[in-house]
């Protein structure tokens, strides 16, 4: 036999915010000897919305009374209605769907909205996670499994040009996790390569190939060999140019500090350059780093590489190792990246995000964040950009402040 569900009073006040208002309901509420079951507060612009679900009074209506009086006078609104339970067991299935827009616009939020109910889901709660550089929105859904969820929701980023990131709502969101991320048009703008060939006077015929491999359409090992060879006789201070011109990804280095302070393991892996990517985990403090390793003889470059490649697979494995080195499950990882040599790390992952990525890329990761803003991710894991600025500012680190 199971219970019967408890009478319950929900109380939901509505006007303008000031201090002292939750105290004053509560005040008015506790000489009846109530039980709180469940409380929710919002506030938009100075308008507060609170919702107080307590359990139903014997005296209801002297609660009711003396809710009213108080809302009265706070110069509020309020509504007390009656009724059994609270919104627990909403069916199978709880989900986090994230929308990200640039700009977010109120035909794409009608769209999704529309699609979840659709679906046979309810939105639970809806809490912004940024209003700038980007607009983020994290819907908590229950009552579709997330798979299900993810399939409905897919094709409407597509059609209105947003993100939308559907994940399950467990405890792994929350978890201290490995994030392990590409390094050419992920955590760097363009690629490597391409800047090295520049020196080698090849670059447009390199970037023809590297375009190519990203898009799986040739084998990566065997793209690469032939593009390093004509890297041949270029002086191995060039590598030292080429990583001065580096310029990171908008966001990355917030991000890394960011999850850094929450305990999070960082790795690179890349099928770039050694040379380059020690050097980058040095500036940024990543934990990991693996990539290809130039020969170099007599100052120049050979054109060759030395040792096994750090291909697709490759990198799969290079997250499962160091996961295992750290202790962490492969479904606590994330893998950012935006090639098809990337398609087996993200696949491997807890939660693998296609970040400004090739379409196949895009069509076979859990996520794509499309957005050039590499610390939107954050917004996945539950963070907000509230949050991240007050963090920067309590290190004493500065941030751009939002338009007003």
């Amino acid at each position: 036999m199971t219970a019967a569900k408890p009478e319950t009073l929900l109380i939901t006040l509505t006007g303008k915010d000031r201090p002292g208002v939750t105290s004053a309901v509560f005040g008015a509420l506790a000489g009846a000897g109530l039980e709180v079951v469940d409380i929710e507060q919002i506030v938009l612009r100075g308008r507060l919305v609170l919702g107080v679900l307590v359990t139903a009074p014997r005296n209801l209506a002297r609660v009711r009374a003396a809710v009213v009086d108080t809302a009265r006078a706070l110069g509020m609104d309020v509504d007390v209605e009656t009724g059994v339970g609270d919104n627990k067991a909403r069916g199978a299935g709880r989900s986090h769907v994230t929308v990200i827009g640039l700009p977010l616009r109120a035909a794409a939020m009608a769209t999704v909205a529309g699609r979840i109910a659709d679906a046979g889901a309810n939105i639970d709660r809806i809490e912004r996670m940024a209003r700038y550089p980007v607009t983020a929105i994290d819907l908590h859904v229950s009552g579709v499994a997330t798979d299900a969820l993810r399939t409905v929701l897919a094709p409407e980023a597509a059609a209105h040009g947003i993100d939308i990131a559907v994940q399950p709502a467990n405890l792994l969101r929350r978890g201290t996790r490995l994030i392990v991320m590409d390094v050419d048009s992920t955590l760097v703008q363009g690629e490597v390569i391409e800047m090295l060939a520049a020196h080698a006077g090849c670059e447009a015929e390199v970037a023809r190939v590297t375009e190519a491999a990203m898009r799986g359409e040739i084998d990566f090992a065997e793209s690469l060999r032939s593009r390093v060879s004509l890297l041949e006789g270029v002086p191995a201070s060039a590598l030292d140019d080429v990583y001065d011109a580096i310029e990171l990804a908008p966001g990355a280095r917030t991000m890394v500090r960011t999850l850094r302070r929450l305990g999070y393991r960082f790795a690179i892996v890349s099928g770039g350059f050694s040379q380059i990517t020690d050097r980058l985990a040095v500036d940024l403090g990543i934990h990991f780093s693996r990539a290809n390793e130039l020969e170099i003889a007599d100052g120049r470059l050979t054109g060759r590489i030395v040792g096994p490649i750090v291909d697709r697979a490759g990198k799969a494995a290079a997250l499962r190792e160091f996961a295992a080195e750290i202790g962490v499950a492969e479904a606590a990882t994330i893998a950012i990246g935006d090639g098809a040599n990337d398609l087996d790390m993200l696949n491997a992952a807890g939660l693998g995000i296609a970040y400004n990525a090739k379409p196949m890329v895009r069509d076979a990761a859990d996520t794509a964040v499309n957005v050039p803003y590499l610390d939107a991710i954050m917004y996945l894991l539950g963070i907000s950009r509230e949050e991240i600025v007050a963090a920067d500012a309590e290190a004493g680190i500065v941030t751009p402040a939002p338009p007003v």
